[in-house]
């Protein structure tokens, strides 16, 4: 039987395993760093059948190894999923929803975690038909600094295998389950966090002359903040810089002694991030300075952006187009989100796809939101997809 039909028949055989696998990752969502049951489960279905794994890395990653049994190439590849939830109270009314009170999978990660579990299973019973080596990452804390990614790198999780390629997949709400959709370059961007306190003598809101006004000296940072980007970049590389704090916890007649600010820095060149981290404490500090004020900024390391190698992707995207249907095949947009895959993509080529998730009746809810839910037919193609792109890198 040829290649791709033969996968596609082990994906239907299969499909009711991996929907089993979504619904109790759907219910049992676990926060960023705590997913210490989503770890036991997968690493207790890659004992029964048998794979090759190692548990541990970077806090609760997994690696599963599946070797080919062809004559050995050296080729490496890998695929990456994430196993963190998000802190949201899930309104959907459904048999398998959330049973952790506040925390939900509202960003397909659980779809990503099935999939992947799906795939391994295929790729272990199809070893037969390749030579080399397929990695299977399970990732802990995505959606949350310093990224798992960053820890699972730092603890060595490839310290003995060198991927040619690491290849990710993400659920994505524009596209109809069953599509996939490409796009190579820079296509996330880098995310860092940005905290800012701005400290002074506070007092009686009718005497601004025997106090500094922490307030304003804090509005004008916000203001110096957003000239900073329209005045200090190229017009031409994307940049934003969004405050979505502000605390100033006085009153009409209390200016308060201390004003506490957080935001978020979001670039898609890394010679712009690593300046603007650099101009961002300076402006902070002259503008307080020049109301009599003092400011601590602190940020801490975020993630880089995510680079889907022209090559590769272009190579994923052509296999895909022979096992989906290039009618199944698109492209889709850059975005100013981020994503620590960022880390894989600064070490070794990488590919970043999406694969749609909508239902015929539309989405639910976008991602990050209560109403989030994926239509389970999507879970076809994210895997089976990444079986077919393993047994051709590796054939």
């Amino acid at each position: 039987m040829e290649l791709g039909e033969l996968i596609k028949q082990k994906t239907e055989e299969i499909f009711p395993e991996v929907v089993q696998h979504y619904r109790w990752l759907h219910q049992y969502p676990e926060l960023s760093y705590q997913e210490k049951e989503t770890a036991a489960y997968i690493a207790a279905f890659l004992r029964r059948e048998g794979i090759s794994f190692k548990r541990g890395i970077g806090g609760d990653g997994i690696l599963a190894v599946v070797k080919g049994e062809k004559e050995e190439n050296g080729k490496c590849v890998a695929f990456v999923a994430d196993m963190d939830a998000l802190p949201v109270q899930e309104q959907n009314d459904i048999p398998y929803k959330s049973l952790h009170d506040g925390v939900m999978h509202a960003c397909g990660h659980d779809a990503q975690d099935a999939s992947l579990m799906g795939a391994v299973k295929i790729v272990q019973s199809l070893r037969c038909r390749f030579a080399g080596t397929a990695l299977f990452v399970f990732q802990p804390g995505e959606e949350r600094s310093p990224g798992g990614a960053y820890l699972m790198l730092e603890d060595g999780v490839f310290s003995d295998h060198h991927p040619d390629f690491i290849v990710k997949q993400h659920a994505y709400t524009d596209l109809p389950a069953g599509m996939v959709g490409f796009h190579g370059g820079t296509i996330m961007a880098s995310a860092d966090e940005v905290h800012i306190s701005v400290k002074g003598q506070g007092g009686h809101g009718a005497l601004p002359h025997e106090l500094n006004d922490t307030v304003l000296a804090a509005s004008q940072i916000i203001v110096a903040m957003q000239q900073l980007v329209s005045r200090r970049t190229n017009p031409f590389h994307p940049m934003v810089l969004s405050f979505g704090k502000f605390i100033a916890d006085g009153a009409t007649n209390v200016i308060p002694g201390e004003v506490t600010l957080a935001g978020s820095l979001r670039c898609m060149q890394e010679v712009d991030r690593q300046r603007m981290l650099q101009l961002i404490p300076q402006i902070a500090h002259d503008t307080a300075a020049a109301y009599g004020c003092s400011c601590d900024v602190d940020l801490p390391q975020g993630y880089p952006s995510v680079i889907s190698d022209e090559q590769i992707t272009a190579r994923m995207r052509t296999m895909a187009a022979t096992f989906l249907g290039e009618a199944k095949v698109s492209e889709f947009p850059k975005r100013m989100t981020a994503d620590d895959f960022g880390f894989f993509s600064q070490r070794y080529p990488c590919c970043y796809y999406r694969f749609g998730v909508a239902g015929e009746k539309g989405r639910l809810g976008p991602l990050h939101s209560a109403t989030f839910l994926i239509d389970e037919q999507a879970l076809r193609a994210s895997t089976g997809l990444p079986v077919y792109l393993a047994l051709n890198s590796l054939k």
